[in-house]
């Protein structure tokens, strides 16, 4: 089901280009505050899988042979020839980020070995500012790699479909802990911090469900 949500509804597509939508008028209002001498100092950070591309195509095909997607032993060879499509809304978004003067890192835990093809992927999607140097793939966690953008550059937004996308705080959290710093964070949502939906994949996919205790046909 977190497939065919993913890849197929029409609501996901609606709030993913919902997403991009809000990120292109916060931009807009953040970018209006600083002088035009400082905007060649802003950035904006973004993961790459699912929230800038839709990798669902490889998660079918291993559903599809009844093999377990989340053991990523896959991914190497997606990373190498898979043919990614780009999410709703996000490249007008980062086109228009990128005509403002403001500086694009993507930012995402795909193998740095495979860093060609992923550049050689985000340029046949026609990204904007996609070069060795803006582009940040496996090796140091996001927390060092978010630090290292910010020693030359105001960091105005981040987009990602996981927590840990936007503070190290959520890095191997628990989900306990993971809802009190929701709640911490509260005022970044919607405004700096973008979420896009991801229903296949994600810290939450081994969590207990909570179910209605009646039981069925009790009332019949």
């Amino acid at each position: 089901m977190g497939l065919r949500y993913q890849q197929q509804s029409a609501e996901a597509a609606a709030l993913q280009g919902q997403s991009y939508a809000v990120a292109t008028r916060n931009l807009d209002r953040i970018v209006a505050k600083y002088p035009r001498s400082q905007r060649a100092h802003l950035a904006v950070m973004t993961d790459l899988d699912e929230t800038a591309i839709d990798n669902s195509a490889l998660l079918v095909r291993d559903m599809e042979a009844c093999h377990d997607y989340t053991a990523w032993d896959t991914w190497n060879d997606w990373e190498l020839h898979g043919n990614p499509r780009l999410i709703p809304g996000a490249s007008a978004f980062f086109h228009h980020a990128s005509s403002l003067g403001v500086k694009i890192f993507y930012v995402s835990d795909r193998s740095d070995e495979n860093k060609a093809a992923t550049l050689a992927t985000l340029r046949k999607l026609r990204f904007p500012q996609v070069n060795e140097r803006q582009v940040l793939l496996l090796g140091p966690s996001k927390a060092v790699r978010r630090a290292n953008i910010e020693r030359h550059h105001t960091l105005v937004m981040q987009l990602g479909d996981s927590l840990a996308d936007f503070s190290g705080d959520f890095k191997g959290a628990d989900l306990a802990t993971s809802h009190r710093l929701v709640k911490k964070y509260a005022k970044h949502f919607g405004n700096d911090w973008i979420v896009l939906p991801n229903a296949t994949y994600g810290s939450w996919t081994s969590a207990p469900l909570t179910a209605w205790q009646r039981p069925i046909g009790a009332s019949l």
